[in-house]
């Protein structure tokens, strides 16, 4: 049996897989990905991307070509039996540097991926592969593989990341429960072309008669989605003519103009790996949390898995860091994809009533939400989202106890500033693809010590000065920082931000999440608390 050796093996060439791929290419470390199908379906999958996931894009320098295909700042609502409107998610704040609510088509967003993983001379995609089998030890991982032509052969690597679904080969193989329930309801999901509706949202109609969706799509399309209700034949209401029966009810005889691409009906299920990490290998995405569509989160959430293990495994591989910083992604992960398969349960409770009672209560209720002023906010702006934060993990809180506004183990935020040269630009760009050491108003590698200095070094990091808006002495002469980089808070988010936290040192890891906040004079002890977890 032939044999092949690589670094990092992904199993699955979605959205995930080749994002992480990415990741693996820009960090400069072998990987294989093996892919089952031949190519990317041709319809839309996943359709909502919100501000997270696209940072996590930007970060491989996806974003802006993915951002081409997309509706920004797209309107969730929520409509009654009668039509009417009693709840809107139409947030506006863009604190991470991209709109929050974002549509696009699984298919031209997984097209730019693969198009663009060229660029990596150390990624390979295998299409074709199959895994059949995974072994571990203390010194790596096999994987037996049936290429394209039939012929089985033994891949070995140092790590496996399992992006493979739900219905995770890899999952499988290591013996991980998937722990939670499957809905007793199924939907029929149908995407639609030529589509001429003015309705440029995504709409829930939470209508008791029957439950359904109707999203605005890019380039003329549009998804419908209905609950199968209790003795409904699945195959009868998945017929196209019973389909355009159930959308004439809504827009009457347009729907004569519609081709129909697809028409599916669909389980749903809300389900968590029992664990992310088994020795050498690590669940990412659909393999290692399952969640209903209502929460848009399903994809976003396997993003934020990708961004967070990504960095650690190469760090890994490349011994700037023990393999035991590997179980912190399950540390730091798993709660929070809890939280939001959690999420799409409760809002498709509260879209799926078919009791007309209760259905009536829930409308009063949002009705009653509507006319409080902080409580719309909070629906509008969609706050009730729960937040990833790091309490445990790679992260350095100095004080024993938590306060609520403790920053430390949040996503940092992504305003623009200005560079030394004067170009605008989004915050990310600066930090570059390892830690970032950022001082407001003071130079941050002014008291560092020099074996600390050494040390992050070998992260890459960077020392990154902000100064205030026009803190020079002329348009060509901006502050500048002795062995660090200089750039200019030109909208004040970053002041206000350092403000709150009351500290003006904030180190910043890889995936954008901070790792500490101190001052000049405890810096280099925090970097050394950082440095002892890492080792």
């Amino acid at each position: 049996m032939k044999q092949e050796k690589t670094q990092v093996v992904i199993v699955g060439g979605g959205p995930n897989g080749i994002t992480a791929a990415h990741f693996m290419g820009m960090y400069g470390i072998d990987c294989v990905v093996l892919e089952l199908a031949d190519g990317i379906l041709p319809y839309p999958r996943a359709v909502g991307m919100d501000d997270e996931a696209l940072r996590v894009l930007q970060g491989i320098g996806i974003a802006e070509l993915a951002v081409r295909d997309m509706i920004c700042d797209v309107p969730l609502r929520y409509y009654n039996a009668r039509g009417v409107c009693f709840a809107e998610v139409k947030p506006s704040a863009a604190q991470y540097g991209w709109p929050m609510r974002n549509i696009f088509m699984q298919q031209l967003l997984e097209g730019t991926l693969r198009e663009r993983l060229g660029q990596h001379a150390s990624v390979q995609l295998r299409q074709g592969h199959e895994l059949l089998e995974l072994e571990q030890d203390e010194h790596g991982v096999t994987l037996q593989v049936r290429d394209a032509a039939g012929e089985v052969y033994a891949l070995q690597a140092d790590y496996v990341i399992g992006a493979d679904g739900g219905r995770s080969t890899v999952r499988k193989q290591l013996g991980i429960e998937l722990l939670g329930l499957t809905h007793p309801r199924k939907w029929v999901v149908v995407d639609t072309a030529n589509d001429t509706l003015d309705a440029p949202y995504t709409a829930l109609h939470a209508d008791p008669q029957r439950p359904f969706v109707c999203i605005y799509l890019p380039y003329q399309q549009r998804r419908w989605e209905f609950m199968l209700m209790e003795g409904e034949d699945e195959a009868k209401m998945c017929e196209e003519a019973t389909i355009r029966q159930l959308i004439h009810g809504h827009i009457g005889d347009a729907v004569d103009q519609l081709n129909i691409i697809r028409i599916r009906a669909y389980t749903h299920h809300s389900r968590v790996a029992a664990r992310f990490v088994q020795g050498r290998v690590a669940l990412v995405g659909d393999a290692a949390h399952i969640s209903p569509p209502w929460a848009g989160q399903g994809l976003n959430s396997g993003l934020r898995d990708v961004a967070n293990v990504a960095w650690k495994l190469a760090a890994i591989i490349q011994g700037r860091a023990a393999p035991s910083i590997l179980a912190s992604y399950d540390q730091e992960r798993r709660g929070h994809a809890t939280e939001l398969v959690a999420l799409a349960d409760n809002m498709g409770a509260v879209l799926g009533l078919t009791n007309p009672l209760m259905a009536g209560v829930r409308d009063w209720l949002f009705q009653a939400v509507n006319s409080v002023d902080n409580l719309r906010s909070h629906l509008l702006e969609f706050k009730f989202k729960p937040k990833a934060t790091i309490t445990k993990g790679l992260v350095y809180h100095e004080r024993a106890e938590l306060r609520e506004d403790d920053l430390v183990g949040q996503l940092f935020i992504q305003p623009n500033i200005e560079d030394a040269q004067g170009q605008r630009r989004r915050l990310d760009e600066m930090l570059g693809s390892g830690y970032a050491v950022l001082g407001y108003r003071v130079n941050p590698r002014d008291q560092l010590s020099q074996p600390m200095a050494e040390y992050w070094a070998r992260w890459g990091t960077r020392f990154i000065q902000v100064n205030r808006s026009r803190s020079g002495v002329g348009r060509n002469q901006p502050l500048t920082a002795t062995d660090a980089l200089s750039v200019e808070d030109v909208d004040n988010r970053l002041g206000e931000w350092f403000s709150k936290v009351r500290d003006c040192i904030v180190v910043v890891r890889p995936d954008r999440f901070v790792a500490a906040i101190t001052t000049p004079e405890r810096l280099d002890g925090v970097l050394r608390k950082l440095a002892e977890q890492l080792s």
